[in-house]
């Protein structure tokens, strides 16, 4: 059984706690909603599964019920002894840790060899930093569904000439095939976010888009980062002292193109000239 509204007030007021929202607190009260996003996620039973931020168990609750073998990754400390109450008697391993500097290579490698599914409700200021270090430093994480801010998700699966469209997408695309697929309105969340949320799914590659033996993904990061740092320059201008002025023609790119106007194969035959 997944948390109804009722459900998360009751264990925030037996507890004594509050949403913090400093780590952003946003919990999940409606139990069609996760159970849509453990459909979505596409675990089944026996599923290795990694949650990032279980918070007080909503969607990881969802994520048993499919059978998956879940292992939830909660930071605040305060939250951890509800949080193995409601998920430990169902199979649940819970661990304390800051998502962003656990090794999380290391922790699925001792459990499951992979591939891996994430899935997490991810609050607005680490949620591009989390996807792109999960898909930098956990290869085995083949399959991702997170729900993030509106505007953050539109960036991550943003492709080249769209308004959303920048550094972030750019480095996703480097190692996953990433789409919008389904949104999920404020109503849903204790506390109400000010913001509108949405399902971002990622699936990794099989083999990056650029060939890292042409050239690294640090190089392409460096690369892009600078040209996006000044989207309204061409990247004769912001990419100046970066890249030689004759890789333009070599990766057959136009000295006056805008940052996004360039997709991510011409990024890297940038980058590696």
């Amino acid at each position: 059984m997944t948390h109804s509204g009722a459900d998360i007030a009751q264990l925030l007021s037996a507890h004594g706690l509050h949403p913090n929202r400093a780590l952003g607190q946003n919990f999940v009260a409606d139990p069609n909603t996760v159970r849509r996003i453990a459909r979505l996620s596409g675990v089944v039973a026996g599923s290795p599964v990694l949650e990032i931020g279980a918070g007080l168990g909503s969607l990881t609750l969802a994520l048993a019920e499919t059978g998956a073998a879940v292992v939830a990754v909660e930071a605040d400390r305060h939250l951890i002894p509800v949080l193995r109450a409601v998920v430990e008697p169902v199979g649940v391993e819970v661990v304390q840790g800051d998502a962003l500097t656990l090794d999380l290579a290391a922790l699925l490698a001792e459990r499951h060899a992979g591939p891996w599914h994430l899935v997490a409700n991810l609050p607005y200021n680490v949620a591009a930093p989390m996807v792109l270090r999960t898909l930098v430093e956990v290869p085995a994480v083949a399959h991702l569904l997170v729900m993030v801010q509106r505007e953050v998700g539109e960036r991550m699966a943003a492709g080249e000439g769209e308004d959303a469209y920048g550094s972030v997408s750019v480095r996703i695309a480097y190692f996953a095939r990433a789409e919008v697929i389904g949104r999920v309105p404020a109503s849903v969340f204790i506390p109400r976010p000010r913001v509108e949320s949405v399902l971002v799914r990622l699936e990794r590659r099989p083999a990056p888009a650029v060939d890292p033996a042409l050239v690294s993904y640090e190089r392409l990061e460096t690369v892009v980062r600078a040209g996006f740092a000044h989207r309204r320059k061409m990247l004769r201008r912001s990419l100046a002292g970066v890249v030689e002025p004759a890789a333009f023609e070599r990766a057959g790119v136009r000295p006056d193109a805008r940052a996004e106007e360039l997709g991510v194969a011409e990024w890297g035959r940038l980058a590696a000239t």
